[in-house]
């Protein structure tokens, strides 16, 4: 279960992992196989190996182990995996982090070893959007208990004027309203700087909540003035530190675990091939199972040497077992999956979807609804419409005015549209758009049309409206 909810990434590591921890498990197939014999391929029953339950050398099946690669397709390949034999690396580059160019830039200034202290740690303050989100009289008893250094509010106030002539502009801000002025200070004067500087300034409630008529009466300006200086606003960084180039974050990057294509018109379904991994038992763990088997006088270091490698054999084989298994559950799930959807995935319309939960493809595949839920947490499909996340195909049935049910999903898609194609100078209330989406055939009420609008992460209507 644990391997299934691995997406590739995390299973290629995984693999590593285990082949570092048992080296019974060799990758790549067996060139010289063991001749087959009439071996049994059981595996033993559990065991305990605490000193109370240990089995004993003399007690173990030598056979089965010596035949481990009777079946040595546990290659587990297969056609319906794709082929991804070039394997592209991300490179890695080694930036200066952000808040060492912060203390880099703080070089060119001329301070003394107490300035020094408190500028430096006032960076060490900065979080990863450029803010210090600490009030300056906490700053000062922090450095006086953590760094022993001993000043008053009026020096770190001093310095973190400092700190606000770096770049990015705007970094050191303690809200969004100085991190708007401080990149404002830094730009060309002109009329439209002075006038967008003046309403962060003084009317800076009024701007966030878009109180445009009242801003044009306050400065008796035109609504082409006033937005020429909205204009300069819209166009700075409400979180410097995410501009840094150098910062270092990981960048994730999606490798899907399932393609699916179209050919001559009939769905086509692959697994990674980085999921199907060769993998073999040990050939020299075998020869020393031979070994033992074949001498005549077994000393106790022997003895023990094969309860070693009667563990490691048994992993190894768990191991492959697991990972054929694996491939096998994800194939059958996101094949169910695919079926399910087959209109979306022919033509691509997010309205084609249908509705489909969990229990729907477990109750198809014969597996449990946590099997299911573990394929579709993590794992993504390239698809001829992009790369997708598995669990964005589930969603709840909803009944339309002609008493069919249909995908959330598609009601969100609908929302979406209407709301992309509005008059964002005067865009369309929830009561409006409820009303829209009754005439189209899809009556829902006004708080849910709210509830879907704030799951598509799109704002009220007086936030999206534009001069």
């Amino acid at each position: 279960m644990k391997l299934i909810q691995l997406p590739t990434q995390a299973f290629e590591q995984r693999l590593l992992e285990e082949m570092n921890e048992n080296p019974a498990l060799e990758p790549g197939k067996e060139e010289d196989e063991f001749e087959k014999d009439e071996f049994d391929m059981e595996i033993f029953d559990d065991y305990d190996d605490s000193e109370s339950d240990r089995i004993e050398a003399e007690d173990i099946n030598i056979d089965e182990y010596l035949s481990l690669d009777d079946t040595p397709d546990y290659k587990t390949q297969a056609n319906n995996y794709s082929d991804d034999d070039e394997e592209l690396e991300t490179p890695f580059a080694a930036p200066v982090s952000f808040h060492q160019d912060l203390i880099n830039q703080l070089n060119t200034f001329i301070l003394n070893d107490e300035e020094r202290e408190i500028a430096e740690f006032l960076v060490g303050s900065i979080d990863d959007m450029g803010y210090i989100r600490r009030s300056i009289p906490d700053i000062v008893d922090d450095m006086a208990f953590t760094q022993g250094v001993y000043t008053d509010e009026k020096n770190v106030e001093r310095m973190l004027h400092v700190i606000h002539e770096l770049e990015p502009s705007g970094v050191g801000a303690r809200d969004l309203k100085e991190c708007l002025l401080l990149q404002l200070k830094h730009k060309t004067p002109t009329e439209y700087v002075a006038l967008a500087t003046d309403i962060i300034e003084n009317q800076f409630e009024a701007f966030t909540k878009k109180h445009y008529d009242k801003l044009t009466q306050k400065y008796n300006v035109s609504n082409e003035q006033l937005k020429k200086a909205v204009h300069e606003i819209e166009k700075l960084n409400p979180k410097p530190g995410g501009s840094f180039t150098g910062n270092n974050k990981v960048t994730e990057n999606v490798v899907p675990d399932f393609a699916i294509r179209i050919v001559e018109g009939e769905l086509e379904l692959t697994l990674n091939g980085r999921n199907a991994p060769t993998l073999h038992v040990s050939r020299d763990y075998q020869e020393m199972m031979q070994t033992y088997k074949d001498s005549r006088e077994k000393s106790n270091a022997q003895k023990d040497a094969v309860q070693f490698i009667k563990q490691k054999l048994d992993s190894a084989k768990w191991f492959i077992d697991a990972i054929k298994q694996r491939q096998e559950t994800l194939f059958v799930t996101m094949n169910a999956i695919m079926h399910y959807q087959e209109e979306f995935f022919l033509e691509g319309d997010e309205t084609k979807l249908k509705p489909m939960i969990l229990k729907d493809i477990a109750d198809s595949i014969g597996l449990d609804i946590s099997t299911v839920s573990r394929v579709a947490n993590s794992k993504y499909v390239e698809t001829p419409y992009g790369t997708k996340l598995i669990k964005e195909f589930f969603s709840e049935a909803m009944t339309n005015d002609q008493g069919e049910e249909v995908s959330t999903l598609e009601i969100k898609k609908i929302l979406k549209d209407v709301i992309d194609e509005e008059d964002k100078h005067k865009p369309l209330t929830d009561d409006q758009l409820a009303d829209i989406l009754k005439e189209k055939g899809y009556p829902i009420a006004r708080r849910t049309i709210a509830k879907y609008r704030e799951q598509l992460e799109i704002s009220v209507a007086r936030m999206r409206k534009k001069m």
